[in-house]
């Protein structure tokens, strides 16, 4: 074993591959139905770093990978949320502050916790770091105390109950999830048969609706004539079929405004009017409105739904498009060739990771990350690459486009990536931590920092777990992605992912708080660290 330990401390890459592969296959294995997922990486670096460490051996897998695949990862997660995180960002606002208030109280008891303990503050700093595993945050509370090696000391023996702990509150959250209020309604279709006679217009009712709805094919006068397209000038008449499509409940209303439910399909009936999934890969259309695709003008063809990732979400005339989006067209049949061709229906679309918005992006948040606030008093904070990459890959996802320039990625390229850098960091973060954390335990004191770690990560976790889901009514899947993001944890958000699939709720509350989480940890360490 001693050659093996050897060689890979020679070897940076093969130690990073063995455990990226052999961390993936432990996250696999089920114990009482949990399973570790890519969260096994960092714990499995821990523990083959602090073994070689104890045998003479630095297993180590340098920095700058970890802070690439960091940023990897975070610039991916902001490009997954960017397109419903704005929208959501001001009723999130009571959410934000409730964590900044939760990791207050969290410092509170550092401070009252360190001093019954018996412990330096120098070491209660590092120690807050460590328990809510936030390395930019020990870094403030080095520089607030000379470079002390004391932070290291705390941060070292915390970290892993940091993760622990809170990965243990993360499955507390989602053992809710069953009962969330906020998981999207699928969307169905019916063809009502119109019986009012008050003529509603198609725009007319869609709006009422709140554009919850949308109605897809009609046939006017009977049988005997064909199945159309709607245009939103529409107007229904008598006896009309139509088809609309929405969640159940909105269907459900529309049925009885305007008469009752069909035994007759419209979609069943494909003589003149088709319809197709297509995926778009036009780089030229990715980035604009379904509405902006001029369809209905240029093919005589709408767009019912689009599936993005797992999930299918209502073709509204104002939902923004991107690269590998499924689209449900439907169209007269001999336009189904031509709307293909125009959409590129290109496997491609699924896989582009758009080099130029890629390194584009990371530069810009690489340079956002690195400028200085200056403090009162003296000193100073900067986000880091990892919090400017989010926010950057947020405003990019947001925008979609910028005059010719698509500024997103296919949904699944954003996934691939995002897995590949959380698993590069974790292997990183791992063996730092394990390489640390002997020389930590050989201390007396490790019990004591051990305890006040455990007594803040649980604060933290606990606090924010009962603040959301008591005030806020935040169902589980939401909460447990606001948990990541309050421990600013990768390791917790791909749990999270893998417990629910890569929901997209989850990604939505670690994006929504990891931003002021990560201000407000660095401004804490530095404060506790000035003590």
């Amino acid at each position: 074993m001693n050659l093996l330990l050897e060689l890979l401390a020679r070897q940076e890459i093969l130690l990073l591959c063995l455990l990226v592969g052999l961390g993936s296959l432990l996250g696999h294995v089920r114990l009482a139905g949990v399973s570790l997922g890519a969260a096994a990486v960092l714990f499995l670096a821990i523990g083959l770093s602090a073994w070689g460490h104890a045998a003479g051996h630095a297993l180590v897998v340098s920095e700058h990978l970890g802070v690439l695949g960091l940023i990897l990862f975070t610039f991916s997660v902001g490009m997954m949320s960017g397109a419903n995180f704005f929208a959501t960002l001001r009723q999130g606002l009571g959410p934000i502050l409730a964590v900044v208030g939760v990791l207050m109280l969290a410092a509170g008891v550092a401070v009252a916790g360190g001093r019954l303990l018996g412990l330096d503050p120098a070491t209660v700093a590092g120690a807050f770091a460590g328990a809510l595993t936030n390395t930019p945050a020990l870094a403030a509370a080095k520089e607030a105390t000379g470079q002390s090696p004391l932070p290291t000391i705390g941060y070292a023996v915390t970290y892993v109950f940091g993760v622990v702990g809170m990965l243990a509150v993360a499955t507390l959250a989602l053992k809710h999830r069953a009962q969330d209020a906020d998981a999207p309604t699928p969307l169905v279709n019916c063809t009502v048969r119109v019986e009012t006679r008050q003529r509603p217009g198609i725009r007319e009712l869609e709006q009422r609706h709140g554009e919850r709805i949308k109605f897809s094919r009609v046939r006017h006068g009977g049988m005997r004539f064909p199945v159309q397209a709607v245009h939103e000038d529409d107007v229904l008449t008598y006896n009309d079929l139509v088809t609309v499509v929405g969640p159940a409940d909105e269907v459900e209303q529309v049925v009885k405004e305007l008469g009752h439910a069909s035994s007759h399909a419209l979609e069943a009936d494909r003589s003149a009017l088709d319809f197709r999934r297509i995926t778009l890969s036009n780089g030229k259309l990715a980035g604009r409105t379904v509405a902006e695709l001029e369809l209905l003008q240029r093919f005589g063809a709408t767009v019912s739904r689009v599936r993005r990732g797992d999930v299918d979400m209502l073709g509204s005339d104002h939902l923004v498009l991107q690269l590998g989006d499924r689209l449900r067209v439907v169209a007269p049949r001999e336009q189904i060739g031509p709307v293909t061709a125009y959409l590129g229906d290109s496997a491609r679309g699924l896989s582009d990771i758009h080099p130029m918005v890629l390194g584009l992006g990371l530069a810009a948040g690489i340079l956002l990350g690195r400028i200085a606030v200056p403090l009162p008093g003296g000193g100073s904070f900067a986000l880091g690459s990892a919090a400017g990459t989010l926010l950057v890959g947020l405003l990019l996802g947001h925008l979609g486009r910028i005059g010719r320039f698509v500024t997103t990625m296919p949904l699944t390229a954003a996934q691939a990536l995002s897995e590949l850098g959380l698993l590069i960091f974790l292997a990183q973060a791992g063996t730092k931590a394990g390489g640390q954390i002997g020389s930590a335990f050989a201390t007396g004191e490790w019990w004591r920092i051990l305890l006040l770690g455990a007594a803040i990560t649980l604060t933290a976790g606990l606090g924010v777990y009962l603040v959301m889901r008591r005030a806020f009514g935040m169902g589980g899947t939401k909460l447990s992605g606001v948990l990541a993001g309050t421990q600013t944890q990768p390791a917790v958000l791909a749990f999270a992912n893998g417990r629910t699939r890569f929901d997209a709720r989850v990604a939505m509350g670690y994006a929504l708080v990891y931003p002021a989480a990560m201000i407000t940890k660095i401004l804490l360490g530095q404060i506790l660290g000035g003590l």
